[in-house]
């Protein structure tokens, strides 16, 4: 398994992962944080996979690209996490209640657990 193959099987697993947190989650900062994963996943196929001239020699435009995705992502994260402090602080509860309502049920108070 050749290093390239490598980087790209880990970006497909940290993307897949990322998704499993944003779905499994109610609780706000692990769908932020399962943002990241993806993101992380995305950046890292993008780095393995674009044609390389030679083996040795990554292309510099993706690197460049990969690097501006990455300042916008920590943006992105910190507007996110404020977005989460704010409904926290509006709501009293880390959590949407559209998450937690479950085939007709009432959705749980806040404060309470939403596993």
């Amino acid at each position: 398994m050749t290093p390239l193959v490598l980087y790209a099987a880990a970006g497909c697993g940290l993307f897949l992962m990322g998704l499993w947190g944003i779905a499994a989650r109610a609780h706000l900062f692990w769908k932020v944080l399962g943002f990241n994963l993806m993101g992380s996943g995305v950046f890292l196929i993008l780095l393995a996979a674009p044609p390389r001239l030679e083996p040795d020699q990554a292309d510099p435009v993706t690197q460049a690209m990969v690097l501006t995705g990455i300042v916008v992502a920590a943006a992105a994260t910190a507007v996110a996490l404020g977005m989460t402090l704010r409904t926290v602080a509006r709501t009293g509860a880390p959590f949407l209640f559209e998450d937690l309502v479950e085939d007709g049920e009432d959705a749980a108070l806040p404060g309470t657990d939403p596993r």
